[in-house]
C-alpha cells in the first residue's frame, strides 16, 4: 500500500493560483504538479469556502473528529465479532440436538 502524499499549504495555494490564472488545462497542470486533477478542484473549493483558514494542518482530523473516527472503527470491529459469535452459537446449538 502506498503512503498518502502530503502537500504543504503553500503548495496547495500555488496550485490553486495556477489553476485559476494559467492557460493550461486542469489535467495538464495536475500532471505537471504530480497530483490528481480532482484534487486541484477540491483544493480550489476548500479555498473558496474557508478562505485564509483553508488547509489548516497536516491532513489529520482535529481532536474530537479523531475520537469519533476511532470509535466508529472500534464499533465496526466489535459488531463483526458479535456477529461471528452469534453464528458460532447457532452452529453449536444445532450440533447439540
Amino acid at each position: 500500500m502506498e503512503k498518502r502524499a502530503r502537500y504543504s499549504k503553500a503548495f496547495k495555494l500555488e496550485a490553486v493560483r495556477l489553476l485559476e490564472k494559467s492557460d493550461k488545462t486542469a489535467a495538464d497542470l495536475a500532471r505537471e504538479l504530480g497530483v490528481r486533477r480532482n484534487q486541484l478542484y477540491k483544493w480550489r473549493d476548500q479555498l473558496g469556502i474557508r478562505g485564509v483558514e483553508a488547509f489548516p494542518g497536516h491532513g489529520r482530523r482535529a481532536g474530537r473528529e479523531d475520537d469519533v473516527a476511532r470509535l466508529k472503527r472500534e464499533l465496526e470491529r466489535t459488531t463483526e465479532e458479535r456477529d461471528i459469535l452469534k453464528k458460532a452459537a447457532r452452529y453449536f446449538a444445532r450440533e447439540s440436538r
